[in-house]
């Protein structure tokens, strides 16, 4: 499915559709644009009205916050364990560093394990980990038994605190999607790493991904992402769970999380998305792309209202320049 999806995190004052290497500033203002390829290129849909209460991976539930303008704004996805009635219950909160087997389910106001859900983009329940530093980050395709329990085997590198996130949409008549979000401990000596300088292009295995576009909070605008090898246009991208491109935006702070998928186009070089920030702040951007068989993810750091980094080289963050299955894992 390559219908675009816009993403709002925010309702009323802040209208956020937006939703951890490598980044871009926006101010937001512009980026440099990526250069089209002489075919196979697409020009980007305009964004869909779609709201994020009708999207499986809106990331949003009915609770609210209030602004300063005393107008309720709903929070972004991923900051509560329990929403609208359903409630995240990680079984393996601490789980050791490595390989490591998460499980978990979704109940609901009952203590019920839900067992029905709504397929979205493929799966029925979409699970991301990330470190609380978004150095690392996980998106897994967990199984679901009989009963309403999850499990998936986790590649967690390191000692330190983690959050995961379960983003689905329940299948009782009437339910929007919600991302959940809970915090995951991994015993052992930490040493935070810093958030990667903010630079305009990713490299990974081999793959170059620009991101050009804007980042601006509370006001919409487009992020483009282009992908090349080897100097030439990926024009062959394959779908990965129904789209050519998967974005999550995770918050730096709090890890307000953010699921977005593509506009129209495809398949490649360009991957086009519209998103709204949902406050000023610093963002980390992955993106999961298919190609030649495999999922890879290239990642950014993303502050709106500042400029692209001058005169800096990328340094991927642990494990992007060599992507492999511990990287991005497939349930």
């Amino acid at each position: 499915m390559n219908t675009g999806v816009k993403i709002t995190a925010y309702a009323a004052a802040l209208a956020a559709t937006f939703g951890a290497a490598y980044g871009v500033g926006t101010g937001v203002g512009p980026v440099e644009e990526p250069k089209k390829a002489g075919h196979g290129e697409h020009a980007a849909a305009p964004a869909p009205s779609k709201s994020a209460a009708t999207d499986g991976h809106a990331g949003h539930g009915t609770d609210a916050a209030t602004d300063k303008t005393g107008v309720a704004a709903e929070l972004p996805g991923g900051l509560q364990v329990s929403e609208g009635g359903y409630t995240l219950a990680m079984e393996t909160p601490v789980p050791a560093a490595g390989k490591s087997v998460l499980r978990f389910s979704i109940k609901d106001a009952t203590g019920r394990k839900v067992t029905a859900f709504t397929t979205e983009h493929g799966k029925e329940l979409h699970f991301i980990v990330a470190s609380r530093d978004l150095d690392t980050f996980r998106h897994l395709h967990p199984v679901k038994a009989a009963d309403g329990t999850w499990s998936v085997t986790a590649d967690l590198p390191a000692a330190g605190g983690y959050k995961a996130f379960a983003d689905f949409k329940p299948a009782a008549p009437g339910a929007q999607g919600i991302t959940l979000g809970v915090d995951l401990s991994v015993p052992g000596a930490y040493t935070p790493k810093p958030l990667p300088a903010v630079a305009p292009t990713s490299t990974v295995d081999g793959y170059q991904v620009r991101l050009g576009g804007t980042l601006n909070p509370g006001k919409a605008g487009e992020l483009r992402l282009t992908v090349t090898k080897a100097g030439k246009p990926v024009t062959d991208l394959e779908p990965y769970l129904g789209a050519y491109g998967h974005l999550v935006a995770l918050r730096d702070g709090d890890l307000a999380y953010l699921h977005v998928h593509p506009n129209e186009g495809g398949p490649g070089p360009d991957v086009s998305f519209t998103a709204t920030a949902p406050s000023a702040g610093t963002y980390r951007l992955f993106l999961d792309f298919q190609h030649e068989g495999k999922v890879r993810t290239a990642a950014f750091t993303v502050t709106t209202g500042g400029a692209p980094a001058a005169g800096k080289a990328p340094v991927p963050a642990a494990g992007e320049a060599t992507h492999d299955a511990g990287g991005h894992a497939h349930g």
